[in-house]
C-alpha cells in the first residue's frame, strides 16, 4: 500500500513568503517549506496495482499552465476542534478544471468519488487543540496575505509518509501542463 494526493507543488520564492508568517501561534507544529503544496486530488492508501491505474490515467489529464496567486489565511475546525491554519488560494477557474480533471482521472482508475468540496489551500500548520483566541489573532495578523503572481507548468503525483516529526512527502510522478 501507498499513500497517495496529486498536487501542484509551490515555488521557493512564495514559500519563504509563507515561512515568515510561520510564528506567533503556540502550539503549532509549522510545516517546513519542501511540504508546501496545492491538493489537486487526495487518494489515500491504495495498492500498487491501483497507484499505476492512477498515474496512467493523470498523464492523460490536459490542461495548459496556470497562473496562481495565495490569498488571505484561515483554519480548519472549529473551536478547541481546529486541527490546521492554511494560505488560500485566490479564486481560479483553470485550477478547480485541474482539480476535477484529477478528479476524473481518479475515478477512471478505479477509486471513489470524493466527496468533500474541494478548498485550495497550502498548509502552514497542525495544531492540537489550540486557544481558539491565539488562532484567531493569528489570523488576524495574517489575513492580508497576497503573493505575487506564479505560473505553474506541471502537477505530481506524491506519496506521503509518516515520521515522528510529522508526514513528508517524495514527488513519484511529473506531469507537465502543456
Amino acid at each position: 500500500m501507498i499513500r497517495l494526493f496529486a498536487a501542484l507543488a509551490i515555488p521557493e520564492d512564495i514559500a519563504q513568503d509563507l515561512v515568515v508568517r510561520q510564528d506567533r501561534l503556540p502550539g503549532a507544529r509549522w510545516r517546513p517549506a519542501e511540504a508546501f503544496h496545492i491538493t489537486l486530488r487526495f487518494v489515500g492508501d491504495v495498492a500498487e496495482n491501483v497507484a499505476a491505474d492512477l498515474d496512467a490515467e493523470l498523464t492523460t489529464v490536459g490542461s495548459g499552465p496556470i497562473e496562481l496567486s495565495l490569498q488571505g489565511v484561515g483554519a480548519f475546525g472549529e473551536g478547541a476542534d481546529i486541527h490546521a491554519v492554511w494560505a488560500g488560494v485566490e479564486e481560479n477557474e483553470a485550477l478547480r478544471h485541474l482539480a476535477r480533471s484529477c478528479e476524473v482521472a481518479a475515478r477512471r482508475a478505479g477509486l471513489k468519488p470524493d466527496t468533500r468540496t474541494y478548498k485550495p489551500h497550502v498548509t502552514l500548520a497542525y495544531l492540537r487543540r489550540p486557544n481558539p483566541a491565539d488562532v484567531a489573532k493569528w489570523i488576524q495578523e495574517n489575513n492580508l496575505l497576497r503573493t505575487e503572481p506564479f505560473r505553474v507548468t506541471s502537477f505530481g503525483l506524491y506519496s506521503s509518509w509518516q515520521s515522528d516529526q510529522g508526514s513528508w512527502y517524495r514527488a513519484e510522478r511529473e506531469y507537465p501542463l502543456f
